[in-house]
C-alpha cells in the first residue's frame, strides 16, 4: 500500500480567492487555445463560469490578466497578457516547491 501526501494551493487577496488550481488551469488553457470559449470547452466548463472566474481575477488584480479581442472577420478570442503568464508560472513554481517540500518532509515521518 502506497502513502501519498497531497496538497492544493490557493492564493487569496483581501480575503478573496485570486488564484487556485482551476483558475490557473483556465489561464493556461486560454493561452493554449487563444479563446476563453475554447478553454472552457477543453475543461468541460461553461463559458459563463469561465468568464466569471476571469472577471473575479481581473477585479482583484492590479494589472490586466487577459485581453479580449473583438470578433469579426479575424475571429476575435482572448489572449493572456505577459502578467497573466507570469501569474500562472509563479503559481506553478510555488505549487512545485510546496510538493517537493512535502515529499521531503514526508520521508522523515514514520507511519
Amino acid at each position: 500500500m502506497e502513502t501519498v501526501v497531497k496538497n492544493r494551493i490557493w492564493i487569496e487577496k483581501d480575503g478573496q480567492l485570486f488564484l487556485g488550481p482551476g483558475r490557473v488551469e483556465l489561464l493556461m488553457k486560454i493561452d493554449e487555445h487563444g479563446s476563453m470559449l475554447s478553454a472552457a470547452k477543453a475543461m468541460n466548463m461553461s463559458y459563463k463560469k469561465a468568464w466569471r472566474m476571469v472577471q473575479e481575477m481581473q477585479q482583484i488584480s492590479t494589472k490586466p490578466i487577459i485581453v479580449k479581442n473583438a470578433g469579426g472577420k479575424n475571429g476575435g478570442g482572448s489572449t493572456l497578457t505577459e502578467y497573466g503568464r507570469t501569474l500562472a508560472k509563479n503559481y506553478d513554481d510555488i505549487n512545485r516547491q510546496c510538493k517537493a517540500f512535502l515529499r521531503d518532509a514526508f520521508t522523515k515521518i514514520e507511519l
